[in-house]
Order: C-alpha cells, then structure tokens, then sequence
C-alpha cells in the first residue's frame, strides 16, 4: 500500500521497536472503537460484519452476550493458530480480550431505536466507526487480530492469495452464522465493500513508522493490510 509501512514482527520485537508511548493508547483506542462500532450496527440491527453474523448466531444457543461470543470465538480462532505457527503477541491478546468488552459495555448504553433513520444512522456509524478503528489498531504495528493471522496462516501455508483465504473465510463464517440465526441483511454488504477502501484510506495517517533496526527483522514477509479481528 502506498504511504504505508507495515512490518511483522515478532511479540518481543513489536515491544522493542520503541515509540510505545503512542503505539499503546492508540492500539486500544483503536480496539475499544472497534467494540463500539460492533455495538452500533448490532443496535441497528440491520446486519452485521461477517464474523458478527457467527457471534449473533452463537448467542442465540449460548447463555453469553454478543461480547462474550466475540471473546470466546477469539480463542478458539487462538487454537487455530498452533498448526499454522502463527506467533501471538500483545495486539493480538488484546484484540482478543478488549473488543467484546467494549462492545458490551457499549450495548448497555444503548438501545435499539425503532425510528429506521436512526437505525440507519447507527448501522453508517459503526461502519464508519470500524474503517478508523481498523486504521488505529493496525497501525500500532503490535499484532494482528486472531481473525486476521488465521487468515494469513492460511495464506502462508496453503500458498493461496489473502483475497482468496479471506473471501472463503468470511462466507463460511455467514453460512454457519445464519443457520445459527445471526442477524445478516444490508449492513453486511455495506460492510464487505466499505471497510476495505475506508481503512485503505485512514491508514496512513494513523501507521507508526518503527525504528530501522526492527524493520530489518520481520518474521515473516509483512501480508497485504488486512481488515483486523
């Protein structure tokens, strides 16, 4: 991507490569937004991104909160991880922790509304929401999400492009999701074609450049940006 320097280093490497004092709060503003913004199109209640399709279906059979959902799925992603040799660091135990957290604690501040112009409203808003939160977290440059290394594992191992790894991902996601019941409808497709171009177009302002030294020892080739969780 052009203007973006994005390397993948490994979890010690990511903590030496300096400039933590705004590396940090921006990592977990960009992770609590991304909770909200999920709270936000749930409220909407006009569909939802794909993984949040599985994590709505999965509350409908589980006693857990959409939050919780997020939390859990993102450590049995975790799991996933061990065959491919994807290493962990503090972005991604964060990533899995905080965002269903955040999004919780933003749906016990919000209602659903019944007017559909503000239904509307919540459903771009969090969209909107999720492009800069995307931005923030990823720019950080402290670990991809547990969703994003599955899908680059994947990538890495089966020799097959992001593109390809991500699409099949997402749309088995929607598959088992809806036959869970999860909430999918036109918020999902306004997803899938705008959270790519609006983090394509915030990332650059919110990338860290880190020190030259840690740009010379990546652990593996950094992939194409990735949308995160």
């Amino acid at each position: 991507m052009v203007g973006v320097n994005l390397v993948d280093l490994g979890p010690l490497a990511q903590l030496r490569a300096g400039r933590l004092g705004r590396r940090l709060p921006q990592l977990y503003v960009g992770l609590v937004a991304y909770g909200a913004s999920l709270a936000l199109m749930y409220r909407g209640d006009l569909g939802l991104a794909p993984w949040d399709v599985l994590h709505s279906g999965l509350i409908r059979h589980l006693p857990i909160t959409i939050g919780q959902a997020v939390v859990l799925m993102s450590f049995v992603v975790l799991l996933l991880w061990i065959p491919l040799r994807e290493i962990p660091g503090l972005g991604t135990v964060s990533n899995a922790l905080v965002v269903g957290f955040s999004a919780d604690a933003t749906l016990a501040l919000l209602e659903r509304p019944d007017a559909m112009v503000l239904r509307i409203g919540l459903m771009v808003g969090g969209i909107l929401l999720c492009g800069l939160a995307t931005a923030l977290y990823i720019g950080a440059q402290l670990g991809r999400g547990p969703r994003d290394g599955l899908m680059t594992g994947l990538a890495r191992r089966t020799g097959r492009s992001i593109r390809l790894v991500r699409t099949g991902l997402e749309v088995t996601v929607v598959l088992v999701g809806v036959l869970l019941g999860g909430t999918i409808g036109l918020g999902t497709v306004l997803y899938a074609l705008a959270i790519g171009p609006l983090t394509q177009l915030w990332l650059p302002a919110f990338t860290i450049e880190l020190s030259a030294s840690s740009r010379s020892v990546p652990t593996h080739p950094a992939p194409p940006s990735p949308r995160p969780r």
